[in-house]
């Protein structure tokens, strides 16, 4: 994949030297994850902008984006979220191509199961909703499921019976931290000013418009337009600038086993019991489970989320119940209450907002970038991002997922 082996190896140098920050850009972009690594390289790439700056507390990808379970799909029932996940799909399936980065996406198909009889008529439903909007989708019986996972117990005797699922042989997984660096790269290189270990501490505002940041490393940075991208802290940038988000964080639990011969070569999810698994390229066992009930900011695991979601595992795959956990974590999630994301201008001009995905975040990532480097560079939405403004929630025009994506948010 990578052409000339010493230029890779420069590349990352310069990247690791940390660019001192220039007094003023064309674009901030706060949040050094995947969606804003993503909107950075789409800003460079797709609007040749090159006085682009991406600010990172941490490190890049240490947030969210290094903390997923990895899956990518494009399932959704409403028609909004369908095309925007769909849009992402697509620049999925060249996205290694593009940013010449193996992101390691595998279409080995998502499998949403259903347990009962209102499972399977929703099912249906989105399944339906999903070949309308040219997404591919089928509905199967317990015994094709049976037939392309035989490790799962389809006997019906179960706490959860399989009835039957939908399955989308498009979607699949890929390697999250890899999706960040290939996106820092891929900006670095294009003009892109990455600048890490360094913490918005407010956002600058002159007569109603944002003209730049305070940080606690370099001071003042000033800028045209600044897009913040940072799941989890949201809320409190939103504060900075003086309004508030209709979202709510909260910690997303996940676990993975100790690595273990290949049992498994798809995605398997339980919409009942937010439980779901995959097998990675290394062998271990990629378990997500729910949300705490409570908000917070804690990226760390929940015992009794994890619990509930080992015991439901273990129903569905007998085969595991003597696997060993190796290590269990926590995400932080930004959720809107109509559980879709929001892509935004703010009551602050020129300041944008990128968040609320929930637990769509990882699958969405391309999608986000682009049509987020799209609204950034033109001040205004497309026709993919436009119905997620966050002024739908007091129009009352709201998209509301929840559970109707084939995962209980």
């Amino acid at each position: 994949m990578i052409k000339n082996a010493l230029q890779h190896q420069e590349n990352w140098q310069r990247m690791w030297r940390n660019p001192k920050p220039k007094a003023h850009y064309d674009f901030i972009v706060v949040g050094g994850g995947g969606h804003g690594l993503a909107t950075a390289y789409y800003l460079a790439k797709v609007h040749n902008q090159s006085s682009v700056a991406v600010i990172e507390k941490g490190w890049l990808g240490g947030g969210n984006t290094g903390r997923n379970t990895t899956i990518v799909r494009s399932n959704y029932l409403w028609d909004e979220a369908a095309h925007l996940y769909e849009h992402a799909m697509k620049l999925w399936e060249g996205l290694s191509q593009d940013l010449n980065y193996n992101v390691m996406f595998s279409q080995r198909g998502v499998m949403n199961l259903g347990h009962n009889l209102q499972d399977m008529r929703d099912i249906e439903r989105r399944v339906n909703a999903n070949r309308l909007n040219g997404i591919d989708g089928e509905v199967l019986d317990a015994q094709q499921c049976k037939e392309i996972v035989p490790i799962m117990d389809c006997s019906g005797s179960t706490r959860y019976p399989v009835l039957g699922a939908s399955w989308q042989p498009r979607a699949g997984v890929a390697r999250h931290d890899a999706v960040a660096w290939g996106y820092a790269r891929g900006a670095d290189q294009l003009g892109v000013d990455i600048i890490q270990q360094c913490e918005v501490t407010d956002i600058l505002i002159e007569d109603g418009a944002a003209v730049g940041v305070d940080t606690r490393q370099h001071g003042q940075i000033k800028a045209g337009r600044i897009g913040c991208v940072a799941a989890g802290n949201s809320g409190v940038l939103a504060g900075m600038a003086g309004f508030e988000l209709p979202i709510e964080s909260h910690p997303l639990q996940a676990f993975v086993s100790e690595p273990i011969k290949p049992i498994l070569d798809t995605v398997v999810m339980s919409n009942a019991v937010h439980g779901y698994m995959s097998q990675s390229d290394k062998g271990d066992l990629v378990i997500g489970a729910g949300i705490d009930g409570y908000v917070g900011y804690g990226q760390r695991g929940s015992y009794p989320v994890i619990e509930h979601t080992v015991h439901a595992i273990m129903e569905l795959f007998p085969i595991v119940s003597r696997v060993r956990m190796n290590r269990q974590w926590g995400g932080i999630v930004d959720t809107t209450p109509d559980a879709c994301p929001i892509l935004s201008a703010t009551p602050v001009e020129n300041l944008f907002f990128n968040c609320g995905w929930g637990t769509g975040g990882f699958k969405a990532t391309p999608g986000s970038g682009h049509v987020f480097a799209d609204l950034l560079a033109k001040g205004k939405p497309n026709k993919l991002a436009e119905a997620f403004t966050m002024f739908r929630f007091y129009d009352g025009a709201l998209i509301d997922e929840h559970g109707a994506a084939g995962v209980a948010h």
